[in-house]
């Protein structure tokens, strides 16, 4: 028969007992939502959206959505007062801290709006 995960605790000895808690509150405490984070600081969306300069709409739906532009993240990241970083994990190495995306990123949008072509009047039909 199966335990279940407090029954298992339940068996180890007190100070392993504590270490499995403590382990498990860092995992935890790794892994959090855009919207936990924004609690965390104590903000609103309302508070959030003025920051960002968007509705408080914008930021529920942000904080719902699971595939970001990094400008995005960062925008949101720098409102609560933080900076963003990207690290790449690999097994048997160390984790390594990305650089040079804000400048590939503002590159890349300086160009799609030289780029993108501007039309003016109505839509063609389609």
């Amino acid at each position: 028969m199966s335990q279940s995960l407090d029954e298992k605790l339940a068996t180890l000895a007190g100070p392993r007992r504590k270490k499995v808690e403590a382990r498990a509150a860092e995992l935890i405490a790794e892994e959090i939502s855009l919207g936990e984070l924004r609690r965390v600081h104590r903000l609103t969306q309302k508070r959030m959206a003025e920051k960002l300069g968007i509705g408080q709409e914008g930021v529920s739906r942000l904080e719902q959505r699971s595939d970001l532009l990094l400008s995005t993240l960062r925008s949101y990241i720098k409102a609560m007062g933080g900076t963003l970083s990207i690290v790449a994990e690999f097994p048997n190495r160390k984790p390594v801290v990305l650089t040079g995306l804000a400048a590939l990123e503002s590159n890349f949008s300086e160009q799609s709006r030289k780029a993108a072509p501007v039309r003016r009047g109505r839509p063609s039909p389609r």
